[in-house]
């Protein structure tokens, strides 16, 4: 079948161990279902995945990619859902210490069939093409846990949306709109300030400037570049949700003292589970919120968008389709 895999890994120029070429059909075990692939989503995941960080070296060759929207082998429309668990976990599956994504230890959704536990595919609602249902589970769904679960916004707050443009700053600005929550958001670029606006933020603001208000959330996936103006941003009581460190995982100062003083709380936020993803697709079929999309990309020609997400000029999803 036609695949995009990783064959090697590179950590100065990742794209030279990515193959668009031919792999093995797959087989699906007991308990696991084949989805033939509509549509499939890139992630800095899979960037990361060629310069071999969450890829081991013998699990080479890896189809990549892990969000996918397709039809499963009753014909049925279906969304894939990325996080694996082990069989004997119960729960939420993103606490799971074994649990892995699509495109580390099995095969990803970069490919004519993918195979998944049948308990990972949700189903997909007409209102949704698969364009834009193949946006849900990494980012779309990261959004979603980092605002409604972990961040337990509600309608009224005040949130703080750090670096807009990516996948998941985009969808925590769309959800966190259409919840009732008032949405400010930063930038180091004018055009994606701008674009901000469009999408649903209340105001935007250049990266580092001091808010006309403290927030009660803020959601951060810039890490040590925004850190510090994260913190000073709360008031007293606030949180910040972390579900990244694009620019790095140590921030020069943590403040620690403005973090006890405060009282602020500083919540982890990892993907989300299957249930959430399900509460997702319905939220968005209920408030006709849709996935921003960047440009839809053939997956043939999966290099090229490989290159555009790398070179970082993206607002929204890339997403690639068969």
């Amino acid at each position: 079948m036609f695949a995009v895999y990783a064959a090697g890994f590179s950590t100065d120029d990742p794209l030279s161990g990515l193959v668009v070429g031919e792999r093995p059909d797959p087989v699906a075990p007991d308990g696991w279902t084949t989805v033939t692939v509509k549509a499939a989503a890139l992630n800095h995941h899979d960037l990361w995945s060629l310069r071999g960080v969450g890829l081991k070296a013998e699990h080479l060759p890896m189809i990549l990619g892990c969000d996918a929207a397709g039809h499963d082998e009753d014909g049925n429309e279906v969304v894939v859902h990325a996080v694996l668990c082990d069989p004997s976990w119960t729960g939420d599956e993103t606490l799971d210490p074994r649990r892995t994504l699509l495109s580390e230890r099995h095969q990803g959704t970069f490919a004519d069939t993918v195979v998944v536990p049948r308990r990972n595919v949700v189903p997909k609602p007409p209102s949704l093409s698969f364009e834009e249902a193949a946006c849900l589970p990494a980012a779309w769904l990261t959004a979603y846990r980092m605002l409604f679960t972990q961040g337990a916004c509600k309608p009224g707050d005040v949130v703080l949306v750090q670096g807009v443009g990516g996948g998941v700053a985009t969808a925590l600005i769309m959800l966190a709109r259409a919840a009732g929550l008032r949405v400010l958001a930063t930038s180091r670029d004018e055009r994606k300030r701008e674009r901000a606006l469009e999408i649903g933020a209340h105001e935007v603001f250049e990266s580092g400037t001091r808010l006309p208000v403290k927030v009660d959330a803020v959601m951060e996936t810039v890490g040590r570049a925004t850190w510090s103006h994260s913190v000073r941003s709360l008031r007293p009581g606030g949180k910040i949700v972390i579900s990244g460190t694009t620019s790095g995982p140590q921030p020069d100062d943590a403040e620690l003292t403005r973090i006890f003083y405060r009282q602020l709380q500083v919540i982890g936020s990892t993907m989300g589970t299957r249930d959430e993803l399900a509460s997702l697709i319905s939220f968005l079929d209920a408030t006709g919120v849709r996935p921003l999309i960047d440009r839809v990309v053939p997956m043939v020609d999966a290099r090229d968008a490989f290159a555009t997400l790398a070179e970082g000029d993206v607002f929204g999803k890339v997403v690639m389709t068969r």
